[in-house]
């Protein structure tokens, strides 16, 4: 057991652990997350799930195990404080390259990359980098320098940075709980050719004036091509960090064209079949998702720029534009029969599948599921002003929606290990601890009423200003209309398996899926104004001001090949 001493420096109070018998830790430690059901042997491939991956000049394993280091309590932040680990566990040859750390107020779900140098066989080509050297791909840092410290004592917590050779980069920070500087044979650094930058992304610690703060590290180039492999080490420094600033420390890049622990086509219908997840669409929600297919085959009409009529669309997409950009000379709308149009624009449940596209996320140690679902049609907002809730007659209409979600599994386990929940113009990355399941390791998406953003948890999501309580109600619930994407899904995509998918025709249409609207957004917030009492009304142009852009008016939204996040990181 131990004993706690306290201290206090830069607007930090932090503390000391001293082993003793009769004390129990006063800060909560996180206990391990395990996903509700054990994960499963996925059919054979090449390294997916195997544990190891090849980067090229470099083989790396995830290590999830580890021992505290040092606990700091913060005086600005979360009471419950953060933890620095030591990872343990690390497999015969390979090294350390970096400490890990997180907020004390979650599970214990984290993981650091250890390495070790590869013999490449005489049929091996690496790539970007000339690898005609003799410079091997791991060396010891010189020295160490000290970052920072709580100068309380015996076992307080000192930040080491690993100073490398000419040529090499840290890929981490070390922590200890004395004041003796670690052995260079603690961790490796890397060759600079074998590293792309990183840059911080979420603060974990920071001091009331900002004296001292740490932070996660991600890869500062990411997407569907890019090659940056996130080690899962922390930063920290005692200045201001800006924007494109360069880091002390660096991620790790892939240089294995192969992307060989990447999951074949067997093993992501396995993935698919034991995680996907169940969407939920709100009980009084009257604008359902449908098939692709459905959607054409009901009536859909291409129209042309130019053209009065629109032709009917083939049930496969066949006759619509190909290729090309959004040049606004084609679009989509529903049928001009009034019942007809009335239909489609209800949707068809029991048609709905989920439409996937398959990419390799972080440098190929990482896949992105990317899990899209149509609407044929986007029903009116709801809008919220303090107490009022008032449901609009047009606007947020538009004709075909597009939304989606992504699960992000670890290519060394197979194991789950975040949503992206997307939602309007952006969205957010949940981590697994934080996610509803249903029927084992199927997680639970939550489609809001009218809009089909996604949310983790049932609720009411305001997009506008929280603090005054204005703007774009999302409703969320659970209810008997739902979609299970782990059987009603279809592989459209997954360009790093070559011509192993074939894509459907719709897929290359990248134009419109619906017309342009334009609302008469100020004659219908005129008469919300009016309704509002007098000491809580703001001007028309303030009120406009605080509402997000779509209520203005609506282009059609393009398909899911025209989004950022096809190619890119997704957006948070």
């Amino acid at each position: 057991m131990f004993e706690l001493l306290g201290g206090k420096m830069f607007g930090c109070e932090c503390f000391c652990w001293r082993k003793h018998t009769d004390h129990q830790y006063p800060l909560p430690q996180p206990q391990p997350f395990f996903l509700p059901s054990p994960i499963p042997e996925w059919p054979l491939g090449q390294g997916f799930g195997t544990g190891k991956i090849n980067l090229g000049e470099l083989e790396v394993v995830k290590i999830t195990e580890f021992e505290r280091v040092w606990s700091c309590s913060l005086l600005r932040g979360k009471a419950e404080g953060v933890t620095f680990y030591k990872p343990v566990g690390i497999p015969d040859g390979f090294f350390c390259l970096g400490y890990y750390c997180q907020p004390n107020d979650q599970p214990l779900r984290g993981y650091v990359l250890a390495a070790r140098e590869r013999v490449a066989s005489s049929t091996e080509v690496y790539c970007d980098y000339d690898s005609d050297t003799d410079f091997p791909a791991l060396r010891k840092p010189v020295n160490y320098s000290l970052i920072w410290s709580t100068d309380c004592g015996s076992g307080c917590g000192f930040f080491w940075l690993p100073n490398p050779p000419l040529g090499y980069k840290a890929m981490g920070i070390l922590v200890t709980d004395t004041q003796d500087e670690p052995d260079v044979e603690e961790v490796r650094c890397v060759r600079e050719d074998l590293t792309e930058t990183c840059e911080i992304m979420d603060t974990i610690l920071a001091t009331d004036a900002n004296t001292f703060q740490v932070w996660t590290t991600r890869p500062c180039k990411r997407g569907m091509f890019c090659k940056g492999v996130s080690v899962g080490t922390f930063f920290c420094c005692t200045y201001f960090i800006s924007e494109n600033q360069e880091l002390e420390i660096a991620c790790l890049k892939n240089l294995d064209p192969s992307l060989h622990a990447m999951p074949n086509l067997d093993q992501i219908h396995a993935v698919i079949k034991h995680y996907g997840a169940t969407v939920f669409f709100h009980p009084k929600e009257d604008c359902m998702p449908s098939s692709v297919q459905w959607f054409f085959k009901n009536g859909a009409l291409l129209y042309k720029d130019g053209k009065v009529n629109g032709e009917p669309i083939d049930y496969l997409g066949s006759n619509l534009p190909s290729g090309g950009t959004n040049d606004g000379a084609f679009w989509i709308d529903l049928p001009r029969d009034d019942n007809a149009r009335k239909n489609v624009r209800n949707g068809n449940l029991e048609s709905a599948e989920l439409y996937v596209h398959v990419k390799p996320a972080l440098g190929g140690t990482f896949t992105d599921i990317v899990m899209w679902i149509f609407c044929p049609f986007n029903g009116p907002a709801n809008l919220k002003i303090g107490l009022m809730n008032i449901q609009m007659n047009k606007i947020g209409q538009h004709v075909g929606d597009w939304e989606h979600f992504t699960l992000q599994i670890s290519n060394f386990t197979g194991e789950l290990w975040q949503v992206y929940f997307s939602q309007h113009s952006g969205g957010e990355w949940v981590d697994a601890f934080n996610l509803e399941f249903i029927e084992g390791n199927k997680p639970i998406v939550y489609s809001s009423k009218h809009g089909h953003a996604s949310f983790p948890h049932p609720g009411i999501y305001l997009q506008g200003s929280d603090k005054l309580g204005i703007g774009i109600r999302n409703d969320t619930a659970r209810s008997n209309y739902f979609v299970d994407s782990s059987t009603r899904y279809q592989i459209v995509a997954a360009e790093y398996l070559g011509g192993v998918v074939t894509e459907p025709c719709w897929l290359q249409y990248m134009r419109e899926w619906g017309p342009t609207i334009v609302y008469d957004s100020r004659s219908e917030l005129d008469k919300i104004i009016s309704l509002l009492p007098l000491f809580v009304r703001f001007s028309v142009e303030n009120i406009f001001d605080l509402f997000p852009t779509e209520l203005y008016g609506e282009e059609g939204p393009t398909g899911p090949k025209e989004k950022d996040n096809w190619v890119g990181d997704e957006r948070s």
